[in-house]
């Protein structure tokens, strides 16, 4: 059995190069969710809903994590 290919992508916002760390995205394999690595260590991969990200991405944008 093969490994599917992986089409990982970065925000545009990035710079090119070597040392340049970015978050990349990549639909799961059957549309079961949306992978997510960071591209200075792309071995550790998770893996989450749509549902879940926007979730996640709403609770940054409005400073839910910010520390005191």
């Amino acid at each position: 059995m093969s490994t599917p290919l992986i089409n990982w992508q970065k925000s545009s916002f990035s710079a090119g190069g070597d040392n340049n760390a970015c978050v990349e995205l990549a639909a799961a394999p059957g549309g079961v969710g949306i992978h997510l690595r960071e591209s200075d260590d792309p071995t550790l991969i998770l893996t989450t809903t749509p549902a879940q990200l926007r979730a996640f991405i709403r609770a940054v944008k409005s400073g839910d994590f910010e520390q005191p």
